[in-house]
């Protein structure tokens, strides 16, 4: 029998802007705490946010924080599987979305491969991204990297009522 893994702290992005966009981050949020070997320990709150080299609604965004004992390949097949869930389809690059979940970090690993890259490649020049980290785990989002984007348009929900 193969030895117990040791857990990892991950961090996931969410967002989506087609349908119920806050329903679907919450639901996903939800969903994340059902993935096997894997349980979300912290949550952002909600934020909007303008599609980035793209067109279409604007976002709704988070950042959760998980504890999972999954390798990090298998903990991207399981967030691949809850976008497949919610209707995601990929018919161009940065096409709208009924789901996004984007893994940022994987503890402290350093991942190239063709199919991840750890930390995610684009997340310090994503105020959606860099402001909902910020609110949970602000040791991993430098002071500079946040004004580096404080002229993106990101507003914070209520949420209880999604306004």
């Amino acid at each position: 029998m193969p030895a117990a893994r040791a857990p990892v702290t991950a961090y996931v992005a969410l967002g989506a802007n087609l349908g119920d966009a806050r329903a679907a981050v919450l639901g996903a949020m939800d969903a994340l705490d059902q993935v096997r070997a894997t349980q979300v320990t912290a949550r952002s709150g909600l934020y909007r946010s303008a599609p980035v080299d793209a067109s279409g609604p604007d976002y709704v965004n988070a950042v959760v924080q998980v504890c999972t004992r999954l390798p990090a390949p298998e903990l991207l097949a399981a967030l691949q599987q809850l976008e497949q869930a919610a209707g995601r389809e990929r018919p161009y690059h940065h096409a709208p979305r009924t789901l996004d979940l984007d893994l940022l970090l994987y503890g402290d690993a350093r991942i190239d491969s063709p199919r991840l890259t750890v930390p995610h490649p684009r997340m310090m020049g994503r105020a959606f991204v860099l402001r909902p980290l910020a609110e949970i785990a602000p040791q991993h989002v430098p002071a500079e990297a946040l004004a580096a984007v404080a002229n993106q348009r990101l507003q914070r929900l209520d949420n209880r009522n999604g306004s």
